[in-house]
């Protein structure tokens, strides 16, 4: 898959209902863009079939111990076996987690290669995988993830999906799109909240850009950091502080934090 050109898309007409692809491609698109509501349902369905079959997977080792269990507590007296039953409620919590983070990389990894660098329309087909991609990852990341953040859990699986984590990195928020796109470079510490992004929009385009965050940086609580970032090695990114799109942030440089004068530390490529 071709990555579209800036000239080109600076050109372009983002509004346009007719693709300037050709072939099949062109059809797809003429599809989301001429009927952009019939074109979503069609693109949610799959999805809605892959969500449905990961929860049932992962729903499945729970479900097998209330088998289990009934068929043993029978005849016990009923608040012991109601204590059994809230013991095997807990065990398929559980198993429901950890279930998940293994079944959504799996179902995630054959459009892992299809998601790439992107300039263009917002309904393309170059944004069809990356759509998929984030789907997957907030099926993970609005249930169960932050449960598992910050442990070695929520590192197996954001590596899983595709992100590049360098060893001992510290994850400690589970606010992240786009992993595949994301580069951390080792003993890189993620501050709690914070955000993560390989993607923005500007002037009606959809941009997927790659985020690398090098050896030793420190990203504060809840900064936003978003595509086409490059933080150098120990740097420094305040808390609350929003990394804009292209934003070079030097080695060992101190980003947002306030120096001695009250001014802001905050420079931009």
């Amino acid at each position: 898959m071709s990555e579209t050109k800036p000239a080109q898309a600076e050109k372009a007409d983002i509004n346009s209902t007719s693709s300037t692809k050709k072939g099949p491609g062109a059809h797809i698109e003429n599809i989301f863009r001429r009927f952009s509501t019939l074109g979503f349902v069609l693109l949610l369905v799959p999805i809605a079939a892959v969500f449905i079959f990961c929860i049932a997977v992962a729903m499945t080792p729970g479900i097998m111990l209330f088998q289990w269990a009934g068929d043993h507590v029978v005849n016990y007296p009923f608040v012991l076996k109601a204590f059994c039953y809230g013991l095997c409620g807990g065990g398929a919590f559980i198993a429901f987690i950890f279930s998940l983070i293994i079944i959504v990389p799996i179902m995630n990894a054959p459009c892992l290669p299809f998601v790439k660098s992107y300039r263009g329309a917002w309904f393309s087909i170059e944004s069809i995988p990356w759509f998929y991609h984030n789907a997957l990852t907030y099926l993970v990341r609005y249930t169960v993830l932050d449960f598992l953040t910050p442990s070695p859990m929520n590192i197996f699986f954001f590596r899983a999906m595709g992100m590049k984590i360098g060893k001992g990195v510290m994850i400690n928020s589970s606010n992240i799109s786009d992993p595949c796109l994301i580069k951390l470079g080792d003993y890189v510490t993620i501050g709690g909240s914070a955000y993560m992004m390989a993607h923005y929009g500007m002037k009606g385009f959809l941009i997927i850009d790659k985020l690398v965050i090098k050896k030793g940086a420190m990203i504060g609580l809840s900064a936003k950091i978003l595509g086409g970032v490059t933080i150098g090695e120990k740097a420094v990114v305040a808390p609350n502080v929003a990394v804009l799109p292209k934003t070079i942030i030097k080695d060992g440089e101190k980003f947002g934090v306030p120096v001695s004068n009250g001014s802001t530390n905050i420079t931009e490529a």
